[in-house]
């Protein structure tokens, strides 16, 4: 089982930049008046020099950090995942993904787990925003550890990436020497009767399901796939080859996201028995982020239930 210390993604991130900064003076930071909340604070404290405020303007952030990669800094532009891309998705599209800038997009405050801040700022769309762009990788990690690795991993190359964070503190499911390579998907827990394959950390959901059902002696594979685009397909093929049975969760809209992708690239070609698991076609609203789960379906109980469900079939 995973370490029950909670720890947020977006922490990660900002812990991330920090390390970063020491030894690349390429790195540098946009942000559209959340610098506190996405966790790069204490980066422009540090570096007040490669820290860029536009204030509440996503649509001037992107344009900005594509005219600062032109001179040859690798940047890094933080916002909340409704905002951006929610708001400034033609940035994106042109001056970022078409021009091939290298801008790393990191969003925090994705999915229901925001909470108490409601519908107006949960993004339940954002991974169907981004994984239809051209040149745009989209990574939602599974945790604070994974997080803190794919932050060194994108400053790394030169592609524009989109990353996907979450506000509330989750358990830490991986450690510093789980691995991780970028479109490579993780084999968290193997097993024989269905493969589950989920992102972020609602996939620990998936996980607390899977031991309960343990004790019916029901096995589940359960894959971590940070990377969305591109997708491991070969992992997921070899997993339903064995398993013949398909379950994806995500804390995001059904339509577009990480099991609309899978659909499309690997059961199009090997079709198997599959439910999507996430949030059905609805805005989400204020509530904790357990409660919310369990109204919207995505909870380790829904989970258990939905597999038991399937293998009856």
């Amino acid at each position: 089982m995973p370490n029950q210390e909670n720890k947020s993604t977006r922490d990660a991130y900002g812990e991330a930049l920090l390390s970063l900064a020491k030894t690349n003076k390429n790195i540098v930071v946009v942000s559209a008046d959340l610098s506190e909340s996405t966790r790069v604070q204490k980066f422009a404290k540090k570096y007040p020099e490669r820290f860029f405020e536009v204030g509440v303007a996503e649509q001037n952030m992107l344009g900005l950090a594509a005219g600062l990669s032109l001179s040859g800094k690798t940047v890094f532009a933080s916002s909340f995942a409704v905002f951006s891309p929610g708001r400034n998705w033609d940035q994106l599209r042109i001056s970022i993904c078409y021009s091939q800038s290298n801008v790393k997009i990191v969003s925090t405050h994705a999915g229901l787990s925001v909470g108490e801040d409601g519908a107006s700022h949960q993004a339940l769309e954002d991974i169907a925003l981004t994984r239809v762009l051209p040149n745009l990788l989209v990574i939602s990690p599974l945790d604070y550890e994974e997080t803190k690795k794919t932050v060194l991993a994108i400053a790394k190359i030169k592609n524009p990436v989109y990353l996907r964070l979450h506000r509330q503190a989750s358990p830490q499911i991986t450690d510093s020497k789980t691995p991780f390579q970028i479109g490579k998907a993780n084999i968290l827990q193997a097993g024989k009767n269905l493969t589950l394959v989920g992102c972020g950390p609602v996939l620990h959901e998936a996980i607390k399901a899977a031991e309960n059902l343990k004790k019916q002696n029901i096995s589940v594979e359960i894959i971590n796939c940070h990377t969305i685009k591109p997708l491991d397909k070969n992992t997921i093929l070899k997993s339903l080859q064995k398993t013949k049975k398909l379950i994806t969760l995500e804390e995001h809209q059904i339509a577009g996201g990480l099991g609309s992708a899978i659909l499309e690239q690997v059961v199009s070609q090997y079709p198997v028995p599959v439910k999507l698991i996430g949030v059905q076609d609805t805005f989400g609203e204020s509530g904790k982020a357990q409660e919310l789960w369990h109204k919207y379906k995505i909870d380790s109980k829904y989970i258990e239930q939905e597999i038991i469900k399937m293998l009856k079939k």
